[in-house]
């Protein structure tokens, strides 16, 4: 299976101790060019302590592309304080040459209505569009989320008649218990805007999984991300994949070991 390399992008969340220009040096240094940014690194904010203007003097020095803001919670619960925030996030977005704004559910086991979460999408639609950013809704596995299956939300977007797009996560798409069973015959590849990859070594039940147990692709990863890749291939997918590993790990990793991780997780994927 051979992938574009051009299609590969890491999300920040792989080098958490890393400033800025440091993560876009390392990037390089792979051969790649595409970055996910974040609101919930330590900085508590996206672009750290950089202006937009630093970041996008960093961004055309090492030949970064920023794919997506990482992300827009809980977009399904748009109640003021979450329209602020969006707002300033597609602002920010728009300043700094960002494509798209991941969008994640409610997970805290409050249950949202799909009624809710399409009005949700309906009400922001507008605001992406008038910020030109695409809104990317990722659906989350975990038991407490109020939204899990992929399928469904690719249903709801329809339904709302929204731009929107999905991220499919492979760490969510394992944890969802009906994932296999809806995927085959409901999925549209074609509507999915993103990948997200992480693998899991732990062989804990799925619902006692967390993100701390996701670090990068290996020969034993339960989630078998591989395999979830080598099918969207085979059905046609030709978007990015983002490698968005999430461990507490990582936390001790070395720009050299990140490196390595990256490499070996291509490596994978290419075979």
């Amino acid at each position: 299976m051979a992938i574009d390399p051009t299609r590969f992008c890491i999300n920040r969340k792989i080098a958490p101790a890393l400033t800025l220009e440091a993560f876009f040096q390392l990037v390089q240094r792979l051969g790649l060019s595409k970055v996910e940014l974040r609101n919930d690194m330590a900085s508590g904010k996206v672009m750290d302590d950089l202006s937009p203007q630093q970041l996008c003097a960093l961004t055309e020095k090492y030949n970064v592309e920023i794919v997506t803001i990482n992300a827009l919670y809980p977009f399904n619960r748009t109640d003021d304080a979450l329209m602020e925030k969006a707002e300033a996030l597609l602002k920010e977005a728009q300043r700094i040459g960002a494509k798209a704004l991941v969008m994640c559910p409610l997970n805290e086991g409050i249950l949202i209505s799909s009624q809710q979460t399409r009005e949700a999408m309906q009400k922001l639609a507008p605001r992406f569009e008038h910020y030109g950013v695409q809104g990317l809704v990722e659906p989350l596995g975990f038991p407490v989320s109020s939204l899990r299956s992929a399928v469904q939300a690719q249903q709801l977007i329809r339904e709302a008649k929204v731009p929107f797009r999905l991220v499919l996560d492979t760490f969510h798409h394992h944890l969802y218990e009906n994932a296999e069973q809806e995927f085959p015959a409901e999925m549209d590849v074609n509507q999915i805007g993103l990948v997200h990859l992480s693998g899991v070594e732990a062989t804990r039940p799925k619902a006692a999984l967390t993100d701390d147990d996701r670090i990068m692709l290996s020969d034993s990863d339960v989630l078998n991300s591989v395999a979830q890749v080598k099918r969207l291939e085979i059905l046609g997918y030709k978007g990015d994949y983002a490698f968005e590993p999430f461990s507490s790990e990582l936390n001790s990793w070395t720009p050299a070991e990140i490196e390595r991780q990256i490499r070996h997780s291509i490596e994978l994927l290419q075979a």
